[in-house]
């Protein structure tokens, strides 16, 4: 083998995507890991310039003609590319010039590795939220069961019938309390574990929500070769509930012209959730066209007694993620003006890789 052809063998098999450009930022080259990235076939671009690179304004193109006519590498972090299927990816680059002619680029994808960060980043809180609940409803519970307690024995010693109705009051309102707190644990039963078809939960969620608002338009997007979750039907159901009111609620509350709600289902491939990688996610989404979430709520959405809603109990997300977290999955939520996207993530090859359900870490 020539040292021409063994070059070429090793950059075909990197996984970093190499394009070579010429002077004017044509294509001269590419191996099929940047066809793989960039969405395109080195056929189709070589001899011309990839729209991809051109950049916000010519920026990313601007840049590279800047390295290449001051002979100098440079190297941009997490740059946003939008490819030509119109899906945005985020990478770091380096130009660097191998001649007056010549320009190599280099490109790391960031998208997985900014995801797998933020994922843990959720889990690492959802346990933290999940340690503190738990040790606010131990001493919270205790003193309850004694001031109910305090308030039956006082109420037995009472002869005066208006004061016992005080004594009702009290244990009316531990009690209150008490359920607030099983609330904020979330669902503490074990799961079933049995096949649950995705689109069966998304239609009872619809039907019921559809019971309860009548301006909303509701659009289903799902994919028919979705296989069964293995899980619990009702806990599924009502993790998805939680999340398509809070939509439905925001979107009737703030006066949307024409409110959609779209329920959408994917597979995903080879998808990470946190550290663990898995051969096969279910991806429930649920989008809705309101005015987003506020910047001040997306770091703490997911926290028990968060909520943006002056009625709102601020414990339905908690609860949802609660569950997504039995499954083994997790929730994401992207949020703009105009389109909010929650993600409910769990993993199709849980039976194969042989998971416990019931209190699993994800």
């Amino acid at each position: 083998m020539t040292d021409i052809g063994m070059y070429q063998r090793l950059l075909e098999h990197l996984t970093t995507a190499v394009v070579l450009l010429d002077g004017s930022l044509h294509v001269i080259w590419m191996n099929p890991s940047a066809e793989a990235l960039l969405g395109i076939s080195r056929a189709r671009v070589e001899q011309s310039r990839i729209d991809c690179l051109e950049g916000d304004d010519g920026v990313i193109s601007a840049m590279l003609a800047k390295a290449l006519e001051e002979q100098h590498p440079y190297t941009q972090r997490e740059a946003c590319l939008v490819l030509a299927s119109g899906e945005s990816i985020t990478v770091d680059y380096t130009a660097t010039p191998l001649s007056e002619q010549e320009l190599l680029l280099e490109f790391e994808a960031r998208d997985r590795l900014m995801r797998i960060s933020r994922e843990e980043a959720l889990i690492a809180r959802q346990e933290m939220v999940k340690v503190l609940t738990r040790g606010l409803a131990h001493e919270v519970k205790n003193p309850l069961g004694g001031i109910r307690g305090a308030a039956q024995l006082l109420e037995r010693e009472m002869d005066d019938e208006n004061l016992s109705e005080f004594t009702r009051i009290i244990v009316g309102e531990a009690d209150r309390l008490r359920d607030l707190v099983d609330r904020m644990l979330g669902p503490n039963k074990l799961l079933a574990h049995t096949p649950v078809n995705a689109h069966a939960v998304l239609e009872r969620v619809r039907m019921l929500l559809t019971a309860e608002t009548s301006n909303v338009t509701f659009i289903r997007d799902y994919d028919p070769s979705l296989p069964d979750i293995i899980g619990d039907e009702s806990q599924l159901i009502q993790a998805v509930l939680n999340v398509a009111r809070n939509a439905v609620q925001a979107l009737e509350e703030n006066d949307i012209s024409s409110p959609t709600l779209t329920l959408k289902t994917r597979a995903r491939r080879q998808f990470t959730l946190g550290a663990e990688r898995h051969r096969l996610v279910c991806e429930i989404a649920i989008i809705d066209n309101g005015p987003g979430i506020p910047e001040s709520l997306r770091e703490s959405l997911f926290y028990p007694m968060i909520s943006g809603r002056a009625e709102g109990s601020g414990l339905g997300l908690s609860i949802s993620q609660s569950i997504l977290h039995q499954h083994q999955g997790l929730i994401e939520c992207d949020s703009l003006p105009g389109h909010t996207e929650f993600r409910l993530l769990v993993p199709l090859d849980i039976a194969d890789k042989g998971h416990q359900l019931n209190g699993g870490h994800a």
